[in-house]
């Protein structure tokens, strides 16, 4: 008997808005017994700034986590006290390693809750994290919406979380629209499956155009140099201060220490629901496919372990999700059965593999500016500044330069940690892979296409985006949007798709 198709409600599903909650994020925990996190809170940016943060998280009280009731309390909770955790651990002259009882003893409770681990997660600074500005207009547009926490209190900061946000919301609709096929699939309907693989295809186009606007409020030097050291994990950060990872101190004296990963978009469900969907299959870095295998009946779906790890971080109904739908996944295997004959159908799912890597496309070129040249930036002035400089640099920049001494140690090692990988060749290979099951011919030459512009080396057009793409290997220590990405013994660090 085949299983079930799974039924979105009993994952905390919105059909809507995906993977997003049904309910708004709060602004505000309504238990008055919490007004000394939402105090903190509220003045998260000035106590980072003025490094007083760690003072004031030292004299709180361990609050009860009994006064949360819904859902949204205990996200709002894990929300605040997972920013607090990340400003305690990298707000100082140099990163602590042990945080208080005033902030683990809760958010250990609140993360058995909510089936998540105790680390900033993309569910922390994007999924829950969010409000729109007029209730009255949807949350899929990115000119509607504001953040909720952050370390910076940024125009930038927040635009890096919101573009995400407006993604999931738009791509929500997505997803009972793609179980809908898996139906159509089964029942042998071609034509339901070829409407609903359209519309997977124009929407995947909608989210590629979103994800294009991240450099419209996102300076990419703001957001290397004072954004991302915030968003670091404890995961193989030994070279930057953490040589044991981090010790939640529960205040029960057998607290031991623990490496996790920060936030990365490889957390993403949604990301990860597409590649499920549409049988993709993603190998690690610098394993090519096995011909031999391609007509065995394994399951498909992201094999590589650094994609299987991030649903770790994801909140385990959403991880349950994808398990479930991979179980049942079928929309490949009906294509290459029907597609010969089924013009149609073929084109509609090659259309949604180019999207997809289009998609990819997109995410490359931003990693490019934002870490890759970003990183070379920053070590061509380091190599021009005098050692009584670099002496004399101020106390904000210890953790950043903690992260890159890290990372050059790394890359000198060629070093790579449980989940790591190489950025570039990473996310080229993963788009590569994305265009793998190309039904036709005419999908499998423009998916292996070399990306060419006229004039692109035409002073005033400028360059292809792509052209921006390193063909040198970057080597990297995973830990998420603040991983240390290391190219020619430098740093950066961003996010996976």
């Amino acid at each position: 008997m085949r299983p079930a198709i799974p039924d979105l409600a009993e994952y905390g599903i919105s059909p809507e808005h995906g993977f997003l909650p049904d309910v708004l994020p709060l602004a505000r925990l309504p238990d008055p017994y919490y007004n000394k996190w939402e105090a903190v809170a509220a003045n998260l940016q000035s106590l980072i700034l003025t490094k007083r943060l760690r003072g004031v998280i030292d004299r709180l009280p361990v609050l009860s986590t009994s006064g949360l009731e819904h859902d949204a309390e205990w996200r709002r909770a894990y929300v605040l006290l997972t920013f607090f955790a990340h400003g305690y651990i990298w707000g100082g002259d140099v990163p602590c390693d042990v945080v208080p009882p005033s902030i683990s003893a809760p958010l250990l409770a609140i993360c058995e809750h909510l089936e998540v681990p105790p680390v900033s997660t993309y569910a922390a600074s994007v999924l829950w994290n969010f409000k729109p500005l007029f209730v009255d207009e949807g949350i899929d547009q990115l000119d509607n919406l504001a953040t909720l926490v952050t370390f910076s209190g940024s125009l930038d900061e927040s635009w890096f979380y919101l573009v995400s946000v407006a993604i999931e919301a738009r791509g929500g609709p997505i997803i009972p629209l793609m179980l809908d096929a898996i139906a159509a699939a089964r029942n042998g309907d071609s034509a339901t499956v070829t409407r609903c693989l359209c519309a997977f295809a124009e929407r995947l186009d909608d989210l590629g155009q979103l994800l294009r606007r991240m450099h419209e409020n996102c300076d990419p030097a703001f957001f290397y140099n004072k954004i991302r050291t915030y968003l670091a994990g404890s995961k193989n950060m030994a070279d930057a201060g953490l040589p044991h990872g981090v010790l939640w101190d529960d205040g029960t004296g057998e607290s031991e220490y623990v490496q996790y990963s920060g936030p990365s978009n490889a957390q993403s469900s949604l990301i990860q629901f597409f590649d499920v969907i549409l049988g993709i299959e993603h190998r690690p870095t610098g394993e090519k496919a096995d011909a031999s295998s391609e007509s065995d009946s394994r399951p498909r779906g992201p094999t590589h372990n650094f994609i299987q790890d991030m649903r770790r971080y994801m909140p385990g109904p959403h991880a349950r999700f994808l398990r479930d739908v991979g179980a049942v996944a079928n929309i490949r295997s009906f294509v290459e059965e029907h597609g010969a004959r089924d013009r149609p159908l073929a084109i509609a799912y090659d259309a949604c593999l180019a999207m997809l890597r289009t998609f990819r496309d997109i995410h490359i070129a931003i990693v490019t500016r934002y870490i890759v040249m970003q990183s070379r930036q920053v070590r061509a002035r380091s190599r021009s500044r005098s050692p009584e400089a670099v002496r004399s640099t101020p106390a904000a920049a210890t953790a950043t330069t903690n992260l890159a001494t890290a990372s050059r140690k790394a890359g000198q090692a060629s070093v790579k940690g449980t989940g790591g990988t190489s950025l570039i060749p990473f996310l080229k290979q993963a788009r590569d892979e994305t265009g793998e099951p190309a039904v036709g011919d005419w999908a499998r030459r423009f998916m292996s296409r070399q990306t060419r512009v006229s004039g692109q080396n035409d002073f005033f057009l400028g360059k292809d985006e792509q052209e921006l793409v390193p063909d040198q290997p970057v080597e990297v220590v995973e830990h998420g949007l603040a991983g240390m990405w290391t190219i020619d013994d430098d740093v950066g660090g961003i996010c996976h798709y």
